[in-house]
């Protein structure tokens, strides 16, 4: 274990040094890693629908593939996120070949992925969907602010993507999406919704999760009244300690236990 792990962890967990806490899983075998992956972002899909995060044909998680890293994993057009199955999920290049998989592939996700994916090399998951509080908070054009401290994972870590023309289907504005996000962990995609991403899928879909969670909190804190805001400074340092790879990888883990002991069909 790195000493920047290590460290996180003592920061995470009291007795972190004498007792197991859940850890990412390393490999020495890339497919027995790629089956490993794709089943996290079948999880992934199954956490979304448990967020009622699926609207229609909208909404999609990446993974870049650990074996061809110019490749993606994307979730299938028309199958539910409650349904969908490791083996379902379908592999792409950044020129939208399919390259793996039996199904149809939504245009907006390559559209958006591919670019943010080639502009983010660091990156190895990015999600998107069309939620109710991820929706509404668009539509003010503005930044989340840090009015607590799970918002503060996005202080000074979140762009904003002012462009609306319509559904997405060209590459060129998924570069714009891409240079929206910049360095971030998360854009905001002025009327239309939120993009997180993570290194790995665990993390970006935590962080998605997180993120609506905090549109729906500052609507509400504003409906009610002025917002009293966290400090820079405290906000910078209470993002440094819930932003890391760790934390926001050890974010995903108690619901994957659950989705894993409700229904573990996604693995197959």
């Amino acid at each position: 274990m790195s000493d920047t792990i290590q460290q996180d962890a003592n920061n995470m967990a009291i007795g972190a040094g004498k007792f197991n806490i859940p850890m990412p899983p390393t490999f020495t075998d890339k497919f027995a890693q790629r089956q490993y992956e794709k089943q996290r972002l079948a999880a992934g899909f199954r956490a979304f629908a448990l967020h009622q995060f699926d609207e229609g044909l909208a909404g999609h998680i990446t993974l870049r593939d650990c074996i061809e890293p110019d490749t993606f994993w994307v979730n299938p057009l028309g199958i539910h996120f409650s349904m969908i199955k490791a083996s379902d999920l379908v592999r792409i290049d950044h020129k939208g070949n399919i390259i793996d998989g039996a199904h149809a592939v939504n245009n907006a996700a390559f559209a958006i992925h591919s670019r943010v994916h080639m502009a983010r090399p660091d990156v190895n998951a990015v999600a998107h969907a069309h939620t109710k509080y991820g929706r509404a908070f668009s539509a003010l054009g503005e930044l989340l602010k840090p009015i607590s401290q799970d918002a503060c994972m996005f202080y000074e870590n979140h762009g904003l993507f002012e462009t609306f023309t319509g559904v997405v289907a060209h590459k060129d504005e998924g570069d714009m999406i891409a240079q929206a996000l910049g360095e971030h962990s998360a854009v905001i995609l002025q009327n239309h919704g939120l993009i997180t991403v993570g290194s790995s899928v665990d993390a970006a879909v935590a962080n998605f999760i997180l993120m609506d969670s905090c549109c729906q909190s500052q609507l509400l804190a504003q409906a009610a009244g002025p917002l009293t805001l966290i400090g820079h400074d405290t906000a910078l340092k209470t993002k440094a300690a819930n932003g890391s790879d760790l934390v926001t990888w050890g974010n995903f883990q108690p619901l994957y236990s659950m989705l894993h002991a409700s229904d573990p069909s996604f693995l197959a």
